[in-house]
């Protein structure tokens, strides 16, 4: 990956952990990335799966690291950046991937001009399909908005925002996996409970949702077009989009998103 020395994660969860696998399968050198970890089974795993280096402590990491990726909870965050603000950056890029938490937050903590770049990734990072939003901060450049963006492709696909949008791209991106996954299961007991068995029902929840998401992909065409080229007259499919219609199904994922987004606002104190 152009120009990138060496990348530390301060926290070692699944979605360090997922970056870590995108870019050893970009060819970045298992020597080139770096973790702090407090958890000793984190740290084992990730020593035996990726064979990357583990620092002793967030100090030790941000000495060694010119690219920092902040991947803790947002609710220790201030614990964090009162700990590392100890540490130099002007020549350091620091990502983050905190829900909720602004760049201005982050480089209150720094002398000089950091430079911060905001990410919003989600967990399908873990299998290469992630949906990641990025912003940059005050003092941060366009090429390091390149570089990150870059980083992020290695695990999926990114869209480049301003800040102010961040907060909805996490009610929509960041945490709408876990509204997909609620909507598989719910067609899978749909399913079970007319008379597919469980396994069955839920491999043809699963790759139907995976199908219709690369039909609106591979396509381009509106989610709306396609599914009336699902739905005939008098048909199935209708009978079933009457139901969705009438129980409300597009306000309630409208009102998950801004309910989504009005937490992460919550998170950053906004």
């Amino acid at each position: 990956m152009k120009n990138l020395q060496k990348i530390g994660f301060i926290g070692g969860g699944n979605m360090a952990e997922a970056m870590i696998k995108g870019l050893l399968s970009a060819s970045v050198p298992a020597d080139k990335i770096m973790a702090s970890e407090p958890s000793d089974l984190r740290r084992n795993h990730l020593i035996e799966t990726f064979g990357i280096q583990l620092a002793d402590n967030n100090l030790e990491l941000m000495e060694s690291c010119e690219v920092i990726v902040l991947s803790i909870k947002p609710q220790i965050v201030v614990e964090v950046l009162e700990e590392i603000s100890r540490v130099r950056t002007d020549d350091k890029l620091i990502i983050s991937i905190l829900a909720g938490v602004t760049t201005a937050l982050i480089e209150k903590f720094f002398q000089g001009s950091p430079r911060v770049v905001r990410v919003m990734p989600n967990t399908p990072a873990l299998v290469g399909e992630a949906a990641s939003a990025i912003c940059r901060g005050h003092y941060s450049s366009q090429d390091d908005l390149l570089m990150v963006k870059q980083l992020f492709e290695s695990v999926g696909k990114v869209q480049l925002i301003d800040e102010r949008q961040m907060d909805a791209a996490t009610g929509l991106s960041g945490s709408g996996p876990a509204y997909i996954y609620t909507v598989i299961e719910a067609l899978a007991d749909g399913g079970v409970r007319e008379g597919l068995r469980r396994d069955i029902a839920h491999a043809l929840a699963v790759q139907t949702v995976v199908g219709a998401a690369l039909m609106v992909r591979e396509t381009g065409e509106h989610p709306a077009i396609l599914r009336d080229q699902v739905c005939s007259p008098g048909g199935t499919a209708i009978a079933g989009i009457s139901t969705l219609e009438k129980h409300g199904l597009r306000t309630t994922l409208m009102e998950a998103v801004s309910a989504s987004a009005a937490r992460s606002r919550e998170l950053g104190g906004s």
